[in-house]
């Protein structure tokens, strides 16, 4: 399965590292637990089986239209198989769009059924995740959000991006040039 991301301003990657390290010193489910090298801050877009020429064409435009500013505006837990915590992300107009965008691509070009549902617009909820586990419940504790660092208001959605869940190998996706 292959991921379409993006990244986040260098302020706000440290912020959301932050957020993680708070989270990993007071014991609870922290993504700062992940270490491997591709583990970085992002917003998923969508998952796709693969990134087919057409798909890599349409999101080649969608990088192009980089950055993106978008806002934070608060904590946010989702239990869907697993426990998230997060901090959520306005979906205004500009984001709203770009996220259409990559969705149509990957759904231009992959098999029925193959796509999360979770991720289709009307249904996405953008988020970076700040811990995850499979224990339901983990997050509901009313102490975590005082925890957590204010999350930066003002965010910059710099890099669009792939992870192969099969090989780990991460792919930056590059604008198209003109």
């Amino acid at each position: 399965m292959r991921t379409v991301e993006l990244l986040l301003d260098e302020a706000a990657e440290l912020a959301v590292r932050e957020a993680w390290r708070r989270l990993a010193d007071a014991g609870l489910p922290s993504q700062a637990r992940h270490r491997s090298p591709t583990n970085s801050p992002h917003l998923t877009l969508a998952t796709c089986p693969e990134l087919t020429a057409p798909i890599r064409w349409e999101l080649a435009e969608v990088a192009a239209a980089l950055p993106l500013p978008v806002r934070f505006t608060g904590v946010v837990r989702f239990e869907r198989p697993t426990s998230v915590l997060a901090w959520s992300l306005e979906l205004d107009a500009g984001l709203a769009g770009l996220h259409h965008r990559v969705w149509e691509a990957v759904a231009s070009d992959s098999p029925p059924g193959t796509l999360n549902p979770f991720h289709a617009p009307g249904r996405w909820s953008p988020h970076v995740t700040l811990g995850r586990t499979r224990r339901p419940g983990a997050f509901a504790g009313r102490r975590v959000p005082e925890l957590l660092p204010a999350p930066p208001l003002s965010v910059r959605l710099t890099t669009l991006r792939s992870f192969d869940t099969e090989t780990g190998a991460l792919e930056v996706l590059e604008p198209t040039d003109g």
